[in-house]
């Protein structure tokens, strides 16, 4: 961060040197700026890693959920099998 600040700066000084000398106040409106960018970059880095954990969250679910409609298939498929082999031997007989 200090390094970024620090180069930001030493930018803005690059080009405001060349149309005016540079003064305390612009300086602290220069580090201002910059202290505003890493706030809002540091709060969308916080959401993100919310929204990943969210999303993890439905992704697990959602996992679960498929897990239990696999199970649901497979006893659904067994009762059926079951069934037409009671069927099959009813009209056999």
């Amino acid at each position: 961060m200090t390094m970024k600040l620090a180069a930001l700066v030493g930018g803005v000084l690059l080009v405001a040197g060349c149309a005016h000398p540079v003064s305390l106040e612009d300086l602290n409106e220069v580090r201002a700026a910059a202290q505003t960018a890493q706030s809002a970059a540091n709060d969308a880095q916080r959401v993100a890693n919310e929204a990943r954990q969210l999303a993890q969250g439905a992704q697990s679910t959602a996992n679960s959920a498929l897990s239990a409609a696999q199970d649901a298939q497979a006893c659904c498929d067994a009762t059926n099998q079951r069934l037409d082999r009671m069927f099959e031997e009813q009209v056999s007989k």
